[in-house]
C-alpha cells in the first residue's frame, strides 16, 4: 500500500503577522512549518505503515517553491519513506493544488491520500473535497478516528467524522481520499539525529509541467488586512437597551 501525505508550508501560528506594502503577508522574519492538520494527517499515515498490517510506503508531496524542501525535510525527519516536490512559481488556489495532486496520485499509484482538512493560512477547506472529485473516489471529511479493515483487497477504512451534530462513523472502500482533524492524534517530534539523517535523504523533484497539469487560477486575492482584537464592552440595563444599541448603533440586526 502507498499512502501519499500532503504536506503544505504555512507561517508558524504563534507569530504575529502582518501584511506588506504589496498587499501580502510580508514573510521577511517569519518561520515556517507543516500545516498542523498535514501533520497530523502524516502522523496517521505513519502510524498505520509502524501498525504492521501491511507493507506501506509513506509519500509526502509537497506544491511549490524550493523553500518547502524545509517542510519535507520535517517529514522525512518524522519518518516519511519518500518525498516529492512539484514546483510551482506562485501559491495555487484549492481547485489547481487539488488537479496537481489528483496527478501525482495518478503517477505514484496511491492506494490512500491523506490531508489536513484544512491549511492554517488560508483556511479553504476545499482541496481534499476537490481532489476526491477529481480523482471519482470516496471521501472521508475531518476524521478524528481512522481503523483500516480487510487487509486483503480491497481494503476499507472505518473513519469517525466529526460534525456539528456529533461523530459520524462512516466506510470507505480504498482507494480514497480521508482529510484529518485535530483529534486524530498528536503528530510526533522528530528527533535531532532523525533530523539530521533527513537531510542527506534525496527529495524528488518534477515541475507541475511534468504532470501534464494546466494551471488555470480560479480564485483572485484582492486585499488583505489584519483584525482587530479590540473590543468595547458596554454593559446595559436590559434587553431593550440591548436590542436598541444592535440595531441602531452596532448595525448588526
Amino acid at each position: 500500500m502507498r499512502i501519499l501525505v500532503a504536506v503544505k508550508r504555512v507561517p508558524a501560528p504563534e507569530q504575529r503577522v502582518s501584511i506588506g506594502p504589496n498587499g501580502r503577508v510580508d514573510e521577511s522574519g517569519l518561520s515556517f512549518v507543516i500545516n498542523p492538520f498535514d501533520a497530523i494527517a502524516l502522523e496517521e499515515a505513519l502510524r498505520i505503515r509502524d501498525s504492521g498490517q501491511q507493507a506501506v510506503e509513506v509519500l509526502a508531496v509537497s506544491i511549490g517553491r524550493q523553500d518547502c524542501e524545509e517542510q519535507l525535510r520535517t517529514a522525512l525527519a518524522m519518518g516519511a519513506d519518500r518525498a516529492l516536490r512539484v514546483g510551482v512559481a506562485e501559491p495555487l488556489d484549492p481547485w489547481n493544488v487539488a488537479t496537481t495532486l489528483a496527478a501525482v496520485v495518478r503517477r505514484e499509484s496511491a492506494d490512500l491520500v491523506l490531508m489536513g482538512k484544512q491549511a492554517i493560512d488560508d483556511d479553504s477547506n476545499q482541496a481534499g473535497q476537490f481532489l476526491a472529485a477529481e480523482l471519482n473516489w470516496p471521501q472521508a471529511t475531518f476524521a478524528s478516528k481512522i481503523e483500516l479493515r480487510d487487509t486483503a483487497a480491497p481494503v476499507s477504512a472505518r473513519v469517525d467524522r466529526e460534525t456539528d451534530a456529533g461523530i459520524e462513523t462512516v466506510s470507505v472502500k480504498l482507494p480514497a481520499v480521508i482529510t484529518t482533524d485535530l483529534r486524530l492524534n498528536e503528530p510526533r517530534y522528530a528527533s535531532l539525529p532523525s533530523i539530521i539523517k533527513a537531510r542527506k535523504k534525496p527529495i524528488e523533484y518534477m515541475a507541475a509541467e511534468e504532470f501534464g497539469v494546466t494551471l488555470d487560477p480560479r480564485v483572485e486575492l484582492v486585499h488583505l488586512e489584519i483584525a482587530s482584537s479590540q473590543r468595547t464592552c458596554v454593559r446595559v440595563k436590559d434587553v431593550a437597551e440591548l436590542v436598541h444599541r444592535l440595531r441602531h448603533e452596532a448595525k448588526v440586526v
